[in-house]
């Protein structure tokens, strides 16, 4: 699989890729489901592969978003799209979220790694304020200027005293994210028409269903990385109970445990409290 995608991900222009990665559909949930149980109990790697290349369009989208991170957009959408596979490899259908869903933090994982390891990254990415700075400076810029205040100067001198950062460090930082790389709705020379346009129209609009998705990722994220502080039982209750479209009843828990419900209601209980301690320090 990993060379069928290397072919796909390394290409020499933006539009070509575009182009031939809009030719998959996005699947439906019973599409992605059947694929995604093939691949994991079958090994099936035709349907790990449509997987993949059903959701490479997202990779595209999210690599867009560090066009000015001083790399180009399809070394990040290669970067990505590994990424992209990584969630594939790792996916567990059963537990009732979309691939795209879990894949959003492999995909930006593997796109920080690589722009926090390259060349231009290791003298001004070596320490937490500089990766701060990296990967903060330019929303903060962002959310200022909305607010009216676009003097570099004003800007700068705010993201120092929020970011807690050395106002020469963030002055140098900026220097070295004003650089551009291609935008998505940059013209494509062969059609005339923005290479955004190239990704296919679904039932929903692509870009509300991926603000959608994100907000579904950082939630998952964060549950799943919370759920690392309960131990084995509360864990399965809380999945039971409620990680679930459909909820398991608390006497039905018991017997399978061999527990009282009541017993089972005092650990749901102590799993929910510890839970909400754990995702309250990762907000």
């Amino acid at each position: 699989m990993a060379k069928q995608m290397q072919a796909l991900a390394v290409v020499s222009d933006l539009d070509r890729y575009m182009a031939q990665i809009s030719k998959y559909p996005v699947l439906s949930r019973a599409q992605e489901t059947d694929l995604a149980l093939r691949w994991r109990d079958t090994g099936d790697v035709e349907a790990a592969h449509a997987l993949v290349t059903a959701n490479l369009r997202f990779v595209v989208k999210i690599a867009n978003e560090y066009r000015g991170y001083g790399a180009r957009i399809l070394d990040l959408v290669q970067e990505g799209s590994v990424g992209l596979m990584m969630a594939v490899k790792k996916f567990d259908p059963d537990k009732g979220y979309r691939l795209i869903t879990y894949a959003v933090f492999w995909i930006r994982s593997y796109i920080h790694s690589f722009l926090m390891s390259t060349a231009r990254m290791i003298k001004i990415g070596t320490t937490r304020a500089h990766r701060k700075l990296f990967f903060k400076l330019r929303s903060l810029k962002g959310k200022l200027s909305a607010k009216g205040m676009t003097g570099r100067d004003q800007q700068l001198d705010i993201a120092s005293e929020q970011l807690e950062v050395n106002r020469d460090e963030v002055e140098e930082m900026d220097r070295h994210l004003a650089g551009r790389d291609a935008s998505l709705d940059m013209p494509v020379a062969q059609t005339g028409t923005s290479l955004i346009d190239l990704m296919p129209a679904d039932q929903e609009n692509q870009e509300d269903m991926f603000a959608r998705l994100e907000v579904e990722a950082h939630r998952s994220a964060m549950i799943e990385s919370a759920l690392g502080d309960l131990n084995e039982r509360e864990r399965d209750i809380v999945r039971k109970r409620h990680l679930t479209d459909d909820p398991v009843q608390l006497k039905d828990i018991g017997a399978q445990m061999g527990i009282t419900k009541q017993r089972v209601a005092q650990i749901e209980h102590r799993a929910l409290k510890k839970l909400k301690e754990a995702l309250k320090d990762a907000a």
